[in-house]
């Protein structure tokens, strides 16, 4: 005769508690950690965790922009490019012209938005990756040299602002630790006089530390008292600006016989060697954004700190359940993201500008957050995100040249990079790409006995 009624569990079993979805048990079971002070491997990181999904199956709408497909990010690109072309289009005297006659010969009208469009990024190019015009190699090569100059500070700022996203933190405060790192890395190149090589090892640590402390002042704060990390970060944007307007204007700062607000020029011992020659503005903070990027890819993905990052990020609630220190957890990555900021004000002062002024951080803060958005915050993602972004800024002045086409451009293109891609369904209905949704599958005589309880 079959037993009708449930068997109940031993003294040994434990019965699942009700309600309880698999995700949250998914993610419960990868953030815990060893009673004897040991971690989990990264590598035992749930899909859940790893996808930016929250326990019950929902995604919140900003872990969704930040951690969607790199497809997406590539099709917003070209997206962008595409509108911008037809902004170009629509400037041009030349398709005005044909435009009166347009269903008339509509060739020469579409010949006219082509050559326009085209012509525009052709220049972009040349003036960004590689002139063939140009009357010698070195001269042809001298555009993607300045292209990775430019990009250095929007990689490390990056890689700031995406770390701390991925531990579930908006860091909006790139900005002001740039300016930070750069204060107090100016300061330690023109007062100090130092050997070579300690000067300079000096002056990126003075600016690491500036901008660490800057960052994981607003952890401490969210940690300890609850504060937003947005509004925080935001706020002391403020404060470091005005700070360092202050400073500039001070004996200390100010250089000796000059009533505009820039610094002293910063020690020849202080400076980034220019790694491929003077005839390149390329120096040694490219290589140091390189080696920062890789830093972070291990950091996040094969060190027991990194998988504690990505587990808070994942859910706050289930990773101090498990025993991990969230507030550790947000003081420090928000230190590290500022660190990382700090390496772009220093390669700001001693590589770039080789002088602090009240421009030192230009819009690179800003810009940050787009690298990273578009970087879909991983670490090779920002990385090519940067040099993006940096060829864009480094053409930009020879298509104007060039061709007539104004600089802002450029902007309006950047601009419409972020609204696509924090659009992604979009970008999909553009391309077609949009998934069919599956209809449910009919319950089988199985599934309605199960429901039902009953069994012969």
């Amino acid at each position: 005769m079959s037993d009708k009624h449930p068997r109940k569990h031993s003294a040994g079993q434990h019965a699942k508690p009700v309600g309880a979805s698999p995700a949250a048990e998914e993610t419960a079971a990868a953030v815990a950690l060893d009673t004897a002070g040991g971690a989990m491997e990264p590598s035992a990181v749930p899909a859940t965790a790893q996808s930016g999904k929250l326990p019950g199956g929902s995604e919140t709408l900003a872990r969704r922009i930040f951690t969607g497909s790199g497809m997406v990010s590539v099709l917003a690109v070209l997206l962008a490019l595409i509108i911008g072309g037809l902004l170009i289009a629509s400037t041009d005297e030349r398709v005005g012209a044909t435009s009166t006659y347009l269903f008339a010969r509509p060739s020469d009208f579409l010949s006219a938005v082509w050559t326009a469009a085209t012509g525009s990024y052709v220049a972009l190019f040349q003036g960004a990756i590689f002139n063939p015009l140009a009357s010698s190699v070195g001269v042809q090569f001298a555009p993607l040299m300045e292209t990775l100059t430019i990009a250095t500070p929007l990689i490390t700022a990056g890689l700031g602002v995406a770390l701390a996203f991925r531990a579930g933190l908006f860091n909006i405060g790139a900005q002001g630790q740039i300016i930070m790192a750069g204060i107090l890395a100016a300061w330690v190149g023109f007062a100090l006089h130092l050997p070579v090589g300690l000067h300079l090892l000096l002056v990126l640590v003075a600016g690491i530390v500036g901008g660490a402390l800057w960052g994981g002042l607003v952890g401490l704060l969210k940690a300890r008292t609850g504060a937003h990390e947005v509004i925080l970060t935001i706020m002391f944007n403020y404060v470091a600006l005005y700070f360092l307007g202050y400073l500039l204007n001070t004996p200390a700062f100010q250089r000796p016989g000059e009533s505009n607000p820039i610094s002293p020029i910063l020690d020849p011992t202080a400076v980034y060697p220019q790694i491929l020659g003077s005839q390149y503005r390329l120096h040694l903070g490219f290589i140091l954004a390189i080696a920062a990027t890789v830093l972070v890819w291990w950091l996040l993905n094969r060190s027991t700190v990194g998988f504690e990052f990505r587990a808070v990020g994942a859910n706050p609630k289930a990773a101090q359940t498990a025993g991990i220190n969230v507030s550790r957890s947000t003081i420090l990555v928000m230190a590290i993201a500022g660190a990382l900021a700090g390496m772009s004000g220093v390669a700001q002062v001693a590589g770039t500008e080789k002088v602090l002024t009240d421009g030192v951080a230009a819009t690179y803060g800003f810009d940050a957050i787009t690298v990273a958005l578009l970087g879909r915050s991983t670490p090779w993602g920002t990385f090519a995100a940067g040099l993006l972004f940096g060829a864009f800024r480094a053409g930009a002045v020879q298509m104007q040249i060039q061709t007539g086409t104004p600089i802002d451009i450029v902007l309006v293109v950047q601009s419409l990079i972020v609204l696509f891609i924090a659009a992604p369904p979009l970008v999909r209905a553009v391309f077609g790409l949009n998934p069919r949704r599956r209809k449910p599958a009919k319950a089988g005589r199985s599934q309605k006995a199960a429901t039902t309880g009953g069994a012969a």
